[in-house]
């Protein structure tokens, strides 16, 4: 029996899934930096939470997901919840709606590959490599250019980019406590746990720091909808599928196609400004992301 057919999907499967990951987690930013133009940060993200939280549930039901069989589960699976959306979603919208480019928060964030590496993957036991130390130094050099560049030309605020870096911590620590704790997890029944989670810690915060303004134009109506399914609903199922597949410090190889896509994004949608020097210092630390997530050759 010829097995060809079936390996040629598998492969194509390996390969569609981190392209459109990737295109969806870009065009992410460039939704929320819309929406964020018509409504206030975490009222924005909170209403977010709240509706897909409700998809979200229709779907593990209507599909009839397994749900975690412990609270011990629900609890690990909140936690990474916590991380994942509430901390990394509300570090990178706040960063935005602070005045910081998309392709300048998603450069920031996606330096999530060389942080898991460098400073959290030898205490798990994986080794980190000459070149891949080489790497942490380019990426962070290339980031801290982008940076400066921006500041100095009053593209966006130090609280600004430092909400950015706490996006960046959430991302990371989130997916490795997911990958841990959380392998067995259903996408669609521990998805709607975590939205749910971010919804209740969200909230209060946007009651307590915000007047709830949102204006409900057909531009936030729409970049409301995409987060919703798009990035929502696609795109954390496709990477809850990564987490779940790949070793920890090289699941997110394609993080680093992420901050060119995004910055392109921008400046065709968005109209953000791209300089020489913004862009020498995304190649570097697109370079420095590569080298850290490239596989090692064997002899």
């Amino acid at each position: 029996m010829d097995e060809r057919p079936a390996l040629l999907r598998q492969d194509l499967t390996l390969l569609t899934i981190p392209a459109v990951f990737v295109l969806l987690w870009s065009s992410g930013f460039i939704a929320a930096k819309i929406g964020l133009g018509h409504a206030e940060t975490l009222t924005f993200l909170g209403l977010r939470y709240f509706v897909v939280t409700l998809l979200m549930t229709c779907v593990a039901l209507a599909m009839g997901a397994p749900w975690p069989k412990s609270w011990l589960e629900v609890g690990h699976i909140a936690v990474a919840g916590a991380l994942l959306q509430a901390l990394y979603f509300g570090g990178v919208w706040l960063a935005m709606g602070m005045g910081v480019g998309a392709g300048v928060a998603a450069l920031i964030v996606c330096m999530q590959p060389i942080l898991t590496a460098a400073v959290v993957g030898p205490l798990l036991g994986e080794r980190v490599t000459r070149r891949q130390w080489f790497g942490l130094i380019l990426g962070f050099t290339g980031v801290a250019l982008v940076v400066a560049r921006k500041l100095s030309l009053g593209l966006g605020s130090v609280e600004g980019m430092a909400w950015a870096f706490v996006g960046l911590l959430g991302i990371t620590f989130g997916t490795l406590y997911q990958k841990k704790f959380c392998a067995e997890m259903d996408p669609r029944s521990g998805s709607a746990i975590q939205f749910f989670v971010a919804a209740l810690l969200i909230s209060p915060l946007a009651l307590i720091f915000e007047d709830g303004v949102i204006h409900w134009t057909p531009a936030f109506v729409a970049a409301l909808a995409y987060m919703v399914v798009f990035l929502s609903l696609i795109a954390m199922v496709l990477l809850t599928i990564l987490i779940r597949r790949g070793a920890v410090s090289r699941m997110t190889s394609m993080f680093f196609l992420v901050p060119p896509v995004a910055t392109l994004l921008g400046y065709l949608i968005l109209d953000e400004p791209v300089g020489p020097v913004a862009l020498a210092g995304m190649a570097v630390a697109v370079v420095g992301v590569a080298l850290v997530v490239a596989p090692e050759r064997t002899p």
